[in-house]
């Protein structure tokens, strides 16, 4: 059997244009969805055009027409989506849920991966307010697909390097503390934080393997399994510079996020998921 075609959904965002890519260099025929929603935002538009010049096919679809995505998602043997799950870009996780009814009219897809990536919204059931959104949305979605009976794989790679690694987990920044970097509680949490290009190209690698069907599939390296205060260590003997440094107690980051809108909710479930990432040690 050759390489299965698949459907990009957000092939624009920040894990899509990584996961369109991965699947381009994986040699699989890529389809990346082209939403007429996209307007007037040429960023956007440029880069599905670049997609299109590296071999990527651009089919027309929108949520508000259901038998556009049908159409769409007959193209294709696997769909990926991608849509943003974080408040501070755009918040489209029960969006899938068309797709969901889509992909189910359609009965050819012989693999879904709704649009995860980060925590393990199955094992996120202590999360709490307003942390907590994101991780019941998702969980609302896998029970679609699951009803519906449609192939799935799930895939949780925890930490994003590229929110986590550089500004060693301050959440206000993303770039590197000069002076002084804040701890949270006493630093030696173990957390697990995965190359965005990395989840991208495992994540590919899944839709042809059997043996992740109807699977979770957990991207831990274990080289990547980082304490903050290891972070902090890196980044000092890269610089040769000592950083001042204080605690953040669960209580005071707790208090901090008091008042917080919705804009916040997806940096404080990020937080939130930090603090619980013992259960996943456990596993490798």
């Amino acid at each position: 059997m050759g390489k299965s075609k698949v459907l990009v959904v957000g092939g624009t965002g920040y894990i899509g244009r990584r996961i369109v890519k991965a699947c381009l260099a994986q040699g699989h025929a890529t389809y990346v969805l082209q939403r007429p929603e996209i307007g007037l935002d040429i960023d956007k538009l440029q880069m599905l055009l670049s997609f299109k010049e590296q071999g990527a096919r651009l089919v027309e679809a929108s949520f508000s027409d259901h038998q556009s995505l049908v159409d769409a998602v007959k193209q294709v043997d696997v769909v990926i989506c991608t849509m943003s799950g974080v408040h501070f870009r755009s918040h489209n996780i029960l969006v899938q849920l068309k797709l969901v009814d889509a992909i189910k009219e359609a009965g050819n897809i012989k693999r879904f991966l709704p649009s995860e990536f980060g925590m393990d919204p199955a094992r996120m059931g202590h999360a709490i307010e307003p942390g907590n959104v994101t991780f019941e949305e998702k969980m609302t979605v896998r029970d679609a697909i699951e009803k519906a009976k449609i192939p799935f794989t799930y895939v949780s790679a925890n930490c994003f390097a590229g929110y986590f690694v550089p500004n060693l987990s301050q959440l206000a920044t993303l770039l590197p503390p000069k002076d002084k970097v804040g701890i949270y509680g006493d630093g030696n949490q173990k957390v697990i934080f995965v190359d965005e290009a990395d989840v991208a190209t495992y994540t590919v690698k899944t839709i042809d393997d059997p043996r992740t069907l109807n699977k979770t599939l957990y991207l831990r390296p274990k080289e990547n399994i980082l304490t903050q205060r290891q972070l902090v260590d890196m980044l000092e003997n890269l610089t040769g510079r000592t950083l001042d440094k204080f605690s953040i107690s669960a209580q005071d980051f707790l208090a901090s996020m008091k008042g917080t809108n919705s804009n916040g909710i997806s940096i404080y479930a990020q937080c939130n998921a930090m603090q619980c990432f013992r259960y996943n040690i456990d596993m490798i």
